[in-house]
């Protein structure tokens, strides 16, 4: 296929990829990048770092206005899809419709917005517009409370209390980071973070959010700001509709097409077969993005039938602390920490990943230890004293 429509459906940072990966392939017909933001495609993850500090929307920009003109793609903005049709292969949107002969997913996730009253006087970190409101909002606030203890809260509250906010996280599970780091990690990032002066509070649920703060646990908490960092939810809706399978993202093989073999999902919103475990995953990480992009392009350009083998990574700067995960690890999994501070998880007998805070040597070998799925036994990690080098001798 080098010449039918495709259309992708979402112009962020994975809808971007998959329409650069397939120009770079050599694809020659149109391309159409359709999102319901206004702004050129993005980055995210500064969002709740350093564009908090600075406020400079024109770093965050992946390609200008002209990279589409040159490479003949068709982008759409500030248009919202409304339906996809398999049927017919086509997709409707708010200024009318578009026909595909292939169909890319690249919908991405939003903000998890928990049943809590008061909830409409927190403000989201998710997009570029809800960080400039943010921004805003920082700089007559004295006080933050933050509803979530995962990345983006975490990374949050380190940005606020260095500008010398008083910061309050609430999270609702027992530990930081629950969802994709071992306790020992969750217990070093509550130590660092205790220790620039954030309070932390766990088992907190939050009960209340009204204009002077929130109430967890039946306290209350006086915040001028509050900001809700509570997880995200995968774009299904428009999938589902469409019949395509569903299992916490939209369904894929290993090579990345869904139910209907018109149509690929891309990053965030993506479930797929992770190629060590063989268990179905999704991974919200910039770096998975990319690599599906590049594996779509080539299936769509040159017929190739690679499976997705890349393996996963993760980061996340939190003040002068980058945490850094190589591979992919359950709540479930064992955890051994090295004398240094680095956590190697286990799945049974079988390493699934390894956690580092600013020890990018260690995070490099456990990538290259973990290249094609290949699992290295805690036996064989035991006896050399959990360093790597020697097993890649």
């Amino acid at each position: 296929m080098t010449s039918g429509r495709i259309v992708i459906v979402g112009a962020g940072q994975g809808g971007l990829q998959a329409a650069v990966c397939l120009r770079q392939e050599g694809y020659l017909g149109p391309i159409t990048l359709i999102g319901s933001e206004n702004h050129l495609p993005y980055q995210r993850p500064p969002l709740s770092k350093a564009y908090l500090k600075t406020g400079q929307a024109d770093s965050l920009r992946l390609r200008p206005l002209s990279f589409f003109n040159d490479q003949n793609i068709t982008l759409l903005l500030g248009n919202a899809v409304t339906n996809i049709d398999p049927a017919t292969q086509q997709v409707a949107h708010c200024s009318g419709t578009l026909v595909y002969d292939h169909l890319i997913l690249a919908m991405g996730t939003r903000n998890l917005r928990p049943d809590i009253p008061g909830l409409e006087h927190a403000l989201d970190l998710r997009t570029l517009d809800d960080a400039e409101r943010l921004r805003l909002a920082m700089i007559d606030a004295h006080s933050v409370a933050v509803i979530g203890g995962g990345f983006i809260g975490l990374e949050f509250a380190a940005v606020a209390r260095g500008l010398g906010l008083q910061v309050t996280v609430a999270e609702a599970a027992p530990r930081l980071m629950a969802r994709v780091v071992s306790p020992q990690m969750s217990e070093h990032f509550l130590k660092l973070h205790r220790a620039m002066g954030t309070t932390i509070m766990l088992n907190a649920s939050v009960s209340q959010v009204n204009a002077k703060g929130i109430v967890a646990c039946g306290s209350t908490v006086k915040a001028d700001l509050v900001v809700l960092a509570a997880g995200v939810r995968p774009n299904t809706e428009l999938a589902q509709q469409a019949g395509l399978a569903i299992d916490n993202g939209v369904r894929t093989n290993a090579h990345l097409l869904t139910s209907d073999p018109a149509i690929s999902a891309i990053g965030d919103c993506a479930a797929f077969p992770d190629p060590a475990t063989g268990r179905l995953v999704r991974l919200e990480s910039v770096q998975a993005t990319t690599d599906h992009a590049r594996l779509i392009a080539r299936r769509l350009t040159k017929g190739s039938s690679d499976k997705y083998t890349s393996v996963p990574w993760f980061w996340s700067d939190q003040a002068e602390n980058k945490l850094q995960i190589a591979g992919f690890a359950t709540p479930g999994d064992v955890a051994i920490m090295r004398a240094d501070g680095a956590v190697f998880c286990f799945e049974g007998d079988y390493l699934s990943a390894v956690e580092t805070v600013n020890d990018p040597r260690t995070h490099m070998q456990a990538r290259q230890l973990l290249v094609g799925g290949a699992r290295p036994t805690r036996d064989i990690l035991d006896n050399q004293g959990y360093e790597i080098s020697p097993i890649q001798r």
